[in-house]
């Protein structure tokens, strides 16, 4: 695997500031972003004085936690351009979320805004291990969704040349990373083990791949996950945060050198972590749900946006920024069973510590006789005898119910049995 140490001076200045400097910058944008979002959005506008607070109120970053909470309910009943700063023709591109309840999130993005991301980009993809010149191979999907062109613009920003595949036509994904031999690929952990089996299928070995560095986000994925991907790529696995309605991928990203958690830039968002149950703010190293303030978006900034990621915020190592540590699910991911809090990373942890399992999973939820049940679908590797599996099946229930506490059925099945996504994975499937 390639150095990832950056090089003297490749570093913005900002990323090695001194707290201080840090702390009265995002000050002075928080005061801005506040009246920004006052003057221009009849929804603050209203939020705010239902809970008696003014712009003017903040003198102190603590004081953010006496401005109301803004959630992904508030972005829908403001559909489509409600949220918006600025008049709409300021507003150069526009993106959405899938809208499952019918009506999606709905950003906008001002020259400005466009600017500042694909900065953000460019910086945490040099932070994962790029470099200008690379060939970056982007299997985020495009369109909509913010993960594809996010991607490809920070990468040109870089001075990478981008192979913009997006999702999908997983055969081609594997012939272009041989033919065109790219050193970084940006795409969610679980496609990217599709394209693996791929490789393999193929007869080609992942190890003797040209890729160096993969950039992988928009999912939840565990430490063993890395470790599976690491090993089978022989390159460094590096994670990527961020979400639609703060802005894209690269609100936060790992630096590749300490892979030690996600460096949140802070110059340009601020993070609380509250009580995903209360909304009150937690101190700092506690365990909760992950809010976030825009400093610098200018057609949709966002205050305190309930993210329902859940995380902590710990010291900063390879930069100043402090670190979310790797998010573990979300609160809308949890499957409560038999009153038992489960999560499908928490699955994946254990599962992975069986050799004969793949990482290829689904968790299924129904309710027999009243009570829930959960079964975890997980293929067999290729290599796996049913024996091995069988034991592997067996391991995996006792795992879970002494780590988790809840009881589970376990059903083995073949290679290339378990659905597989060219985006986010479908990882719980509720049919109670």
């Amino acid at each position: 695997m390639r150095d990832v140490t950056p090089a003297p001076g490749t570093l913005d200045p900002i990323e090695t500031a001194s707290r201080d400097e840090l702390t009265a910058l995002q000050l002075a944008r928080l005061r801005g972003t506040l009246a920004h979002a006052y003057d221009n959005v009849p929804h603050y506008r209203e939020a705010f004085a239902a809970h008696g607070v003014h712009p003017s109120d903040l003198t102190d970053l603590s004081d953010i936690s006496r401005f109301p909470l803004t959630t992904k309910d508030d972005l829908r009943a403001n559909y489509p351009f409600g949220m918006f700063a600025v008049p709409r023709e300021r507003v150069l591109r526009l993106h959405a979320s899938s809208g499952t309840t019918g009506r999606p999130t709905v950003v906008g993005y001002t020259a400005a805004d466009l600017d500042t991301w694909a900065s953000l980009m460019a910086r945490s993809i040099r932070a994962s291990g790029g470099r200008p010149g690379d060939i970056v191979h982007v299997a985020y999907g495009y369109g909509l969704f913010t993960g594809g062109l996010g991607a490809h613009y920070g990468a040109e920003r870089l001075g990478c040349t981008v192979v913009p595949v997006s999702g999908g036509m997983t055969e081609r994904q594997a012939m272009l990373i041989r033919d065109f031999r790219p050193d970084v690929i940006m795409v969610t952990p679980s496609y990217l083990l599709a394209i693996v089996d791929e490789m393999e299928r193929q007869g080609l070995d992942p190890r003797a791949s040209s890729l160096q560095v993969g950039i992988l986000g928009a999912e939840p994925w565990t430490e063993d996950m890395r470790l599976e991907i690491e090993t089978r790529l022989d390159m460094h696995a590096v994670d990527v945060y961020g979400l639609s309605e703060v802005m894209g991928p690269g609100v936060a990203n790992e630096c590749a050198e300490t892979k030690d958690g996600l460096t949140i830039w802070e110059d340009h968002f601020y993070p609380e972590i509250v009580d995903p149950d209360t909304g009150e703010v937690l101190p700092e190293g506690a365990r909760g749900e992950l809010v976030i303030t825009s400093l610098t978006k200018e057609a949709m900034p966002v205050i305190r946006y309930r993210t329902r990621d859940l995380t902590r915020l710990l010291p900063g190592t390879a930069r100043t920024m402090r670190r979310l540590e790797k998010i573990t699910g979300r609160s809308d991911d949890m499957m409560i069973v038999r009153g038992v809090n489960v999560f499908p990373t928490q699955i994946e942890e254990l599962l992975l510590r069986e050799p004969a399992l793949s990482p290829h999973f689904q968790c299924v939820l129904t309710r027999r006789d009243r009570l829930d049940a959960l079964t975890v679908r997980v293929e067999h590797r290729p290599d796996a005898t049913p024996s091995a599996a069988r034991d592997a099946a067996d391991a995996l229930q006792r795992a879970v119910k002494g780590a988790v506490g809840v009881t589970i059925a376990v059903e083995v099945l073949a290679p290339g049995t378990v659905e597989r996504s060219a985006g986010k994975m479908r990882r719980v499937i509720d049919n109670r």
